[in-house]
């Protein structure tokens, strides 16, 4: 017990931090008080809960979060991670710290971030398929190419990101476009990049962070 609330105090201030980053950076940049009060909360945040028939037959009660911080530049986006420590608090934080990557490196999309409590590495490929449709399945409208784009995270694969968009289109038959819904699919996929040789863009968000830490040092 005493170890979950020390988790649970270290997860709470990750947003803790993240509002006071945002906060020194307001007044360095003489944000307008209200465009300031509008980012420090999300849009919306999502929670479920939901049934999912293990392997041994036995049923457990899964919880899912998406939080969509802000859409202002373009369709909410970011990963969806797997992972005991996943919860609301944390959520937040990260989805609100897409937003403003996304607006310092000038790429039109929005702040969201997501993920289910649970540990991948304890159960079965099957196990996570049917956690993977289901949680898409309770999100229903709120993702969409036009919307909310996820794409993977820690413990998310290419495998996972398609589950998600063969879940989405068998309920969004009559859309167009619906393999969108997700970045990171397998390249052989709808929406895939099948024209890239090299293996390093299966990997590129770290890819990236190891060019930029590199040019920082150098500079």
């Amino acid at each position: 017990m005493n170890i979950e609330k020390g988790e649970r105090k270290m997860e709470d201030k990750t947003l803790k931090n993240t509002l006071l980053y945002f906060e020194k950076a307001q007044k360095q940049l003489q944000m307008h008080r209200g465009i300031y009060e509008s980012l420090k909360k999300p849009d919306r945040k999502i929670e479920v809960n939901f049934p999912i028939k293990m392997d041994d037959g036995s049923v457990k009660i899964f919880t899912g979060y998406r939080v969509q911080h802000n859409n202002a530049r373009g369709p909410f986006k970011d990963g969806l991670r797997y992972h005991p420590d996943v919860n609301m608090e944390k959520t937040m934080a990260l989805a609100m710290l897409m937003t403003f990557k996304c607006a310092v490196a000038d790429i039109p999309f929005g702040g969201a971030k997501g993920g289910i409590v649970c540990d991948p590495k304890k159960m079965s490929r099957e196990e996570l398929m049917r956690m993977t449709k289901r949680f898409t399945s309770d999100l229903g409208d709120n993702i969409g190419p036009d919307w909310d784009i996820p794409a993977p995270d820690i413990n998310t694969n290419p495998d996972i990101m398609a589950w998600i968009a063969d879940a989405y289109m068998m309920t969004h038959k009559k859309e167009v476009n619906t393999s969108a819904v997700v970045t990171g699919k397998r390249a052989h996929l709808p929406g895939g990049r099948r024209n890239i040789k090299k293996k390093r863009h299966r990997d590129s968000a770290g890819y990236s962070c190891q060019r930029r830490r590199r040019n920082c040092i150098l500079f």
